[in-house]
């Protein structure tokens, strides 16, 4: 077993360089199409993750266990469902970490991540590191580092994502063939996958030409003349998009005969780097980290408008 090191400064609890070699990461499921690219991406990189479908309301109960419950929902459920998975007796404890986004500015959300830890102490599992997403450097970890390459292609699964998602909902509803738009979104997210892999399909230019290709596979699904109550879903991003925080809205609405329509991430982060802008402006910044995100919000935007 690694052995357990702590940050000096604050005593948080690291993810090692040798812990990567034999440890599952756990990941909590937001947006199913777009994690499913996502924990690929990871794999890629040499890290053993897993991502948890569970759903059910033993969940919510386990997150109320150790959670206030004056936080809000979805920290409940994302700490509800990876502390479950720790309890099922599935994951070793010992050989187990947990992962979890923090956005970097002043949202609830930046958090999570310490209410996640205060928790597993009281779970009974104080040896499981717990590792921050973000893009924003606010933890660092020996065993876990975004490079250039890696974060391209993360960014490149929110655009796949986000238009896979937009097809399938659309076409779905009017398929003949019952199944087959879900056997299209696996066949594009294995398409993709296996692009990562093999070090394609994340430049803008490759980007520009597969994405045409995606909507011409959806469009020659077979569909039927029918016209469906269209209704949009919107809300606090996690409950929008999981299957565990909004009840399988998507399936019902669907069982229901309606047409779902749910935006895409891309908008959120556009507004995400727009606000890093906005706090340099207002509180001040490094050149660099300003230099870095009017890059990103002229290279974002300019995958918005062209593709």
């Amino acid at each position: 077993m690694a052995e357990l090191k702590y940050d000096s400064k604050t005593g948080r609890l690291l993810f090692t360089k040798e812990m990567k070699k034999e440890y599952t990461i756990l990941m909590p499921n937001m947006a199913p199409i777009h994690f499913n690219i996502l924990q690929n991406v990871f794999n890629y990189y040499g890290y053993k993750s897993e991502l948890l479908d569970t759903c059910g309301p033993e969940i919510a109960q386990t997150g109320l266990k150790y959670v206030h419950n004056d936080t809000c929902y979805p920290a409940l459920l994302v700490i509800g469902q990876l502390i479950d998975a720790l309890n099922t007796g599935k994951y070793d404890p010992n050989k187990t970490a947990l992962m979890i986004t923090q956005s970097g500015g002043g949202c609830r959300a930046s958090n999570y991540i310490h209410l996640l830890r205060k928790a597993l102490k009281k779970a009974g599992y104080p040896q499981v590191p717990v590792i921050s997403l973000n893009l924003s450097r606010l933890e660092k970890n020996s065993g876990f580092k975004i490079r250039i390459s890696m974060a391209l292609k993360m960014l490149s699964a929110v655009i796949y994502g986000d238009l896979i998602m937009l097809l399938k909902n659309q076409v779905e509803p009017y398929e003949k063939n019952e199944g087959e738009c879900k056997r299209l979104v696996q066949k594009w997210i294995d398409g993709i996958s296996e692009m990562f892999r093999k070090g394609r399909g994340y430049s803008f230019g490759e980007m520009k030409k597969l994405l045409p290709e995606i909507t011409k596979s959806f469009s020659e699904v077979p569909v039927k003349n029918i016209v469906k109550t269209k209704v949009s879903v919107v809300g606090e991003i996690y409950v929008k998009y999981s299957p565990l925080a909004n009840n399988h809205l998507e399936e019902f609405l669907f069982d229901q005969g309606c047409e779902v329509m749910v935006p895409g991430l891309l908008g959120f982060f556009l507004f995400k780097v727009d606000n890093r802008l906005e706090d340099i402006k207002l509180y001040g910044g490094s050149k660099l980290k300003k230099i870095a995100m009017q890059f990103a919000i002229w290279y974002l935007t300019r995958i918005e408008t062209t593709l």
